[in-house]
């Protein structure tokens, strides 16, 4: 959806309300996907001279656990606010994703919105206990003998520094 913020700002008095789908299924969050279109709410309010613009969506995130690999699902809601003078406009630095006429790319804003959303490292439980090294199977499933503690040998050539440690 665009969104002509310089024009609102300029001749904006009412309030400006719109709800609109996003298809986010082609972007890549870190290894998650959003695959069904999202329902995205997005808000304008003239406050003197500036805009105060709210985002507002909910997505089903689909992954893969980082310890054992299984599928998860999981919802992740977006409720971005942000303010903007017409001055705002024209500086370079300026966060929205705006074009060179001043038109607000709101699928483009929750994109972003969603990538600091989403967990960089999906788990399916806070305890998953991931794979075992030697089999590969699910620890959980994993047949394998407990391993001992026991210290990994010590490269000669690094003995050194184990010394100064003492």
């Amino acid at each position: 959806m665009q969104f002509d913020l310089r024009k609102f700002i300029a001749t904006g008095t009412q309030p400006y309300h719109a709800e609109f789908p996003c298809d986010l299924s082609a972007r890549d969050f870190a290894g998650a996907r959003i695959e069904q279109p999202v329902m995205a709410s997005f808000t304008a309010e003239p406050d003197g001279d500036e805009v105060r613009m709210t985002l507002r969506a909910k997505a089903l995130v689909h992954g893969e656990c980082a310890r054992c690999l299984d599928p998860v699902e999981r919802e992740e809601t977006v409720e971005a606010e942000w303010t903007a003078k017409e001055r705002d406009l024209d500086d370079p630095d300026f966060e929205l994703p705006l074009d060179e006429k001043g038109h607000l790319d709101a699928d483009e804003w929750l994109a972003q919105e969603f990538m600091f959303q989403i967990p960089t490292v999906l788990l399916c439980s806070a305890d998953c206990p991931g794979l075992c090294p030697r089999c590969g199977k699910k620890r959980a499933d994993c047949t394998c003998p407990p391993e001992e503690d026991k210290a990994a040998p010590v490269d000669a050539r690094l003995a050194i520094l184990k010394s100064l440690l003492n």
